[in-house]
């Protein structure tokens, strides 16, 4: 499951998305519509900012804009951030991988093959995912 975390940020970042005409957009503004504790909130966006997924601009008119566009932001890339590994295993992991103590023979492991391709299809799949393949998704629904 996505922790709280990453499912704030990812509300956070359409919520950006979609106000692009905006631009900044204020954190406190974005807490209020979305319902996130502005102090988990500033948390949230700052490792948002520090990962180069948002840019901030400081001041009285300040805020959040993405650092990119929203068919370059995926969730695959903000589930990494918050939540780490997206995989079963720690030896089907891209980024953090382990390799599992109990196993023998990881190219023969018959769990590690079904993890991998569980792995590569979930990671596909939020690839795909983008702020703006998300934003189409609400929009057919209105």
């Amino acid at each position: 499951m996505l922790s709280k975390k990453t499912k704030y940020a990812i509300n956070a970042l359409v919520y950006i998305a979609r106000n692009t005409d905006s631009w900044p957009v204020s954190v406190s503004r974005i807490s209020e519509d979305q319902k996130i504790s502005l102090k988990f909130l500033e948390s949230i966006l700052s490792e948002l900012k520090n990962a180069k997924i948002l840019k901030s601009k400081k001041g009285k008119y300040g805020g959040y804009i993405l650092n990119g566009t929203p068919e370059e932001i995926n969730m695959a890339t903000v589930l990494r951030l918050f939540d780490g590994a997206i995989g079963l295993l720690p030896c089907v992991t891209y980024e953090y991988y382990e390799r599992c103590e109990e196993c023998v023979d990881e190219e023969t492991c018959g769990i590690r093959q079904v993890a991998m391709e569980i792995r590569n299809e979930t990671v596909k799949r939020l690839k795909k995912a983008t702020l703006a393949n998300i934003i189409e998704r609400e929009t057919k629904k209105e």
